[in-house]
């Protein structure tokens, strides 16, 4: 049973037994008060009795006065009568439920008519001019329809004196009865509703004091009591108490589960990072010792070669000084100016190549242990100076380079010079030089674009794109093949191979700068000639744009 229909049952049941008692209590006091008004009654037809002869007794007296002084004028008096009348006509209204009291009240009646006539003789005697004395009754006694009036009035006053202590005894009892109705009742609502509370108590109370108890030891975290019986609102929250209960029990399994398995990748992440930093230093260490070790080996070549050279040099001037044959001398003139100057040649661009690289180890090996200073960077400035230090190649070469507004970058300035420089140097030397180039610098509005990633370098980094300043370098070059984009950013990688100078170091470079910075790099590119390639104006549908994504923070975008 639902709670509302269990409350509706504790109210109704408590009620119809009040609405019993109330019923029994108003019934008790409409016995009282139909009692009461009959005693009061009593006591009005009392009081008017009491007063009903004394009309007949004054105009007896007015009789025998007349009589005495044989004057008519005492005696006829019509409102006495009419008083006396209207009095008997109340008295037998007051008695009309007693039969008995009401024939009284009318011999009573027909006893007054009788005097009222005996008195009209009378009067008309004494005009007649009648002596008086035979008209006198004997003595003082009264006249006998008087007697009869006082007789029957006396017995009526008597009965309804009995009658009235009757009904005042009624009355009496009529009212403690309603006293103790009203007890009854007063008591026996308060038990009513005692049993009720004891019920409540007994049933709801109990339930909610082991819903209570459950709850608390669902807060405390301790197994809960057995699920309540019923199917009120009290079950179902104690069912769905126990189904979070289980909920959270195999949720805190899981997570324990899952934080071991955490821990056991946090320790192998924590091994390969440690595993990592040791090889990255042995890398590097590695790539110091290599490159100082053969600086001595690549100088030593490179000074035997000039030696060979000035040696070869004073060959053939001893060899034209000595007069030999023409064609003994046109024998050593070609191994002296042929084999040996061309092997020396290439022995000098192997030494001057091998320097090249052990330089290009040597910075790339820097670029990850030099300490940077950050600071706010004016990127419109630092991009301004190195356009102007390639402004007299780029106009060689027929390239117009385009600056938009920079905002500012919260990073190293030499590093961020350098990553600048290598990406605009980038573009300068891989135009293509069958159309005029142009390079454009400039910044994005609004967050790092979806495709952000495409050949990206970068491991990932979390980069908050509302706090982000994205950078681009696009150029109409000859555009990169979407084969070569994974490789691109590694170190030593050379997309033209001999026709483009340089080590392959540059981009790898700006990614190891980029991703110090917290940021990360990547590029869009498109082969020129693809067949339905989008075509824009400056470029004819080729080229390449390099994004690098520089996190700013708080107290810069402030």
């Amino acid at each position: 049973m639902k709670l509302f229909a269990k409350g509706l049952l504790l109210i109704a049941v408590p009620g119809a037994i009040e609405l019993a008692l109330l019923g029994a209590v108003f019934g008790t006091q409409q016995d009282a008060a139909q009692a009461a008004r009959r005693a009061d009654a009593s006591k009005q037809v009392l009081w008017q009795a009491s007063s009903l002869v004394d009309p007949l007794m004054r105009e007896a007296a007015r009789v025998r006065t007349g009589i005495a002084l044989g004057d008519p004028s005492f005696i006829d008096r019509h409102a006495v009568w009419i008083e006396f009348s209207d009095r008997l006509t109340q008295l037998s209204r007051a008695v009309a439920d007693n039969p008995v009291q009401r024939a009284r009240v009318e011999r009573m009646r027909e006893a007054a008519n009788s005097w009222r006539l005996r008195v009209a003789d009378i009067a008309d005697a004494l005009r007649a001019g009648h002596h008086p004395d035979d008209l006198l009754t004997a003595g003082d006694a009264l006249p006998p329809q008087i007697a009869i009036v006082r007789s029957e009035l006396a017995q009526f006053v008597a009965d309804e004196r009995q009658l009235g202590d009757a009904r005042s005894a009624s009355s009496r009892r009529t009212r403690e009865r309603q006293q103790t109705t009203l007890i009854v009742a007063v008591v026996g609502s308060m038990l009513v509703w005692a049993a009720a509370a004891t019920v409540f108590s007994r049933n709801i109370g109990t339930r909610l004091a082991a819903l209570g108890a459950n709850a608390r030891r669902f807060g405390d975290r301790q197994p809960l009591a057995p699920p309540l019986p019923g199917d009120d609102e009290i079950a179902a929250l104690d069912a769905v108490l126990h189904q979070t209960s289980e909920r959270l029990q195999r949720a805190a399994r899981e997570q324990a589960v899952l934080k071991a398995q955490l821990e056991a990748r946090a320790a192998d992440l924590a091994s390969a990072n440690e595993h990592l930093r040791q090889q990255t230093q042995d890398n590097e260490m590695f790539i110091y010792s290599v490159s100082h070790d053969l600086r001595s080996p690549l100088v030593n070549l490179q000074g035997f070669s000039r030696e060979l050279q000035v040696s070869c040099d004073e060959l053939r001037a001893n060899v034209d000084a000595a007069g030999l044959p023409a064609g003994e001398r046109a024998r050593m003139a070609q191994v002296l100016d042929g084999d040996v100057s061309e092997s020396l040649q290439f022995l000098r661009q192997a030494v001057l190549r091998a320097a090249a690289i052990i330089d290009a180890l040597l910075r790339v090996s820097r670029a990850g242990r030099v300490e940077y200073r950050w600071e706010r960077v004016d990127v419109n400035a630092l991009v301004a100076r190195i356009v102007d230090g390639v402004r007299d190649t780029a106009a060689a070469r027929d390239v117009r380079i385009v600056v938009h507004e920079l905002p500012p970058a919260w990073a190293d300035a030499n590093a961020l010079e350098q990553a600048f420089a290598s990406l605009i140097d980038n573009a300068l030397h891989f135009l293509d030089p069958a159309r005029p180039g142009r390079i454009e610098i400039g910044a994005l509005d609004g967050p790092v674009p979806t495709s952000a990633g495409r050949g990206d370098s970068a491991a990932e980094t979390a980069v908050n794109p509302s706090r982000t300043h994205v950078y681009y370098v696009r150029d109409n070059g000859v555009g990169i093949p979407a084969a070569y984009l994974p490789k691109l950013f590694h170190a030593f990688q050379r997309l033209h191979g001999d026709d483009a100078r340089g080590q392959g170091i540059g981009l790898a470079l700006v990614r190891r700068i980029v991703e110090r910075h917290g940021g990360r790099v990547w590029l869009e590119s498109r082969v020129g000639g693809q067949a339905g390639a989008p075509r824009e104006p400056a470029d004819a549908g080729a080229g390449s744009t390099f994004f690098m994504a520089l996190p700013e923070p708080s107290s810069l975008a402030a």
